[in-house]
């Protein structure tokens, strides 16, 4: 049998593994060793197995992983998430939707601090929520919103999903957090429309909360501070290239810390628990790294990503139709395999095709990040919808699938945007160093 054949098939095994309800990392290097030792041999396949291993946790470009986590998970137990909506709200909880746009506006800030899709739904949604509940907000228009909008901690810099495609692609970290900023902003900007749209369309399912005045709002404008403080710490000074990516984590982090700790808002209990949130993430991230890592060296010698190359680069089409193939396949595969699953699996396999087609491997993280937005909110395997679930207890779960739909526009026109200006995506990264 052929190494194709021999690949195609440890693909379908790693599907129906999957269906048995194997954790994904295991999964992923139980069949690539065992790919790897039935096309090469047994003594190299377990060769394979402990030097990946060993190679993934005892590297430092990994470290950016567990620093930059750490400071999510101090800024959620710092009340940050909290202070950005009580700003927003206060701000835009007038208008008609307002609510609606404050907590998008809120899981912008919050994402620039924390990077998980799943933990700034949760954070906003505990605070947004309840509140839209007591002014007669739609159920379906408040939860899917916050399911939408709370994709925008993978986009917005830092990113847990930059981290990983930038490890397994072996690009520059510091330039595809910078080249999450703009597609972030556009999306949010989307996102509000999307709001105003459906608000004008039926006032009935946004009514306009209590008005504020002036010094009001300027007031609570200053709980933006401590986002802004972090944000210029970390991010901007990996912009200015004062920091490499994994100081500019731990700076982060320790600066969350210190923010929590003089604003009383942190505390012991509070510390012990974001710090074993964050040691819990990291570690699976980077076992699901190391798993990836050993099945992506199965794919290469079972020579599928040089063939799929070859082949769609072959096609008499433009690259563009071949991109948007590749899109639409990686949004069908969003609705049943989890957003990082999808990224460690697939990406080792297509990025050598879209580098034989020339797209910029930047942008192409963009795009990554953005279809794993898509991923987090369609159902039936978005996660983010069982966030607002959990949260939301008493909603129905038929509601919330209904209530992304709407925000699925906003993705597919930002993916269209991408496409055709790649600007969007590789322009601020032109200007840092890391």
């Amino acid at each position: 049998m052929s190494p194709f054949s021999i690949g195609l098939i440890g693909i379908v095994v790693l599907l129906l593994v999957f269906a048995l309800g194997m954790p994904i990392s295991f999964a992923m290097a139980l069949v690539g060793i065992a790919g790897f030792c039935y096309l090469v041999s047994p003594a190299a396949g377990f060769s394979l197995l402990a030097r990946d291993v060993f190679a993934q946790f005892a590297s430092y470009p990994l470290s950016v992983i567990p620093v930059f986590v750490l400071m999510g998970s101090f800024a959620f137990a710092a009340g940050i998430g909290r202070k950005l909506y009580e700003a927003a709200y206060t701000t835009m909880g007038e208008f008609r939707g307002g609510l609606t746009i404050a907590s998008i506006a809120a899981c912008t800030g919050f994402g620039a601090v924390c990077g998980s899709t799943a933990a700034t739904c949760a954070t906003i949604g505990k605070i947004a929520l309840p509140e839209m509940k007591k002014y007669g907000y739609n159920d379906t228009l408040a939860t899917g919103t916050i399911a939408a909008a709370g994709g925008l901690g993978i986009l917005i810099p830092p990113s847990t999903s930059f981290i990983v495609y930038g490890i397994l692609t072996e690009q520059s970290i510091g330039r595809l957090f910078i080249s999450g900023i703009i597609p972030g902003i556009i999306i949010a900007i989307l996102f509000m429309a999307t709001v105003y749209f459906l608000c004008r369309r039926d006032p009935s399912i946004g009514p306009p909360g209590v008005r504020t005045t002036m010094g009001q709002k300027l007031r609570a404008m200053s709980g933006l501070t401590d986002t802004a403080i972090l944000f210029a710490l970390s991010i901007g000074g990996l912009f200015a290239g004062w920091f490499s990516p994994t100081q500019a984590g731990a700076i982060g982090a320790a600066g969350a810390l210190i923010i929590g700790m003089a604003r009383r808002e942190l505390t012991w209990q509070g510390f012990w628990e974001a710090s074993k949130d964050g040691i819990r993430i990291s570690c699976m991230i980077l076992v699901l790294i190391a798993g990836a890592t050993i099945f992506g060296h199965f794919m290469a010698v079972s020579t599928i990503p040089f063939v799929l190359a070859d082949y769609l680069g072959a096609l008499p089409v433009p690259p563009v139709v071949v991109m948007i193939i590749l899109c639409a396949f990686w949004f069908i595969l969003g609705c049943f395999v989890d957003a990082m699953a999808l990224i460690v699996l697939f990406v080792p396999i297509v990025f050598p095709v879209v580098m034989a087609l020339g797209f910029d491997p930047i942008w192409f993280g963009v795009m990554i990040t953005v279809l794993s937005m898509v991923a987090v909110v369609t159902p039936p395997v978005g996660v983010n919808l069982y966030v607002i679930k959990g949260v939301a207890k008493e909603i129905p779960l038929e509601t919330i699938f209904k209530g992304v739909l709407p925000f699925l526009i906003p993705f597919l026109i930002a993916l269209a945007l991408l496409i055709a200006f790649p600007q969007l995506a590789t322009f601020l990264p032109s200007f840092i160093m890391y």
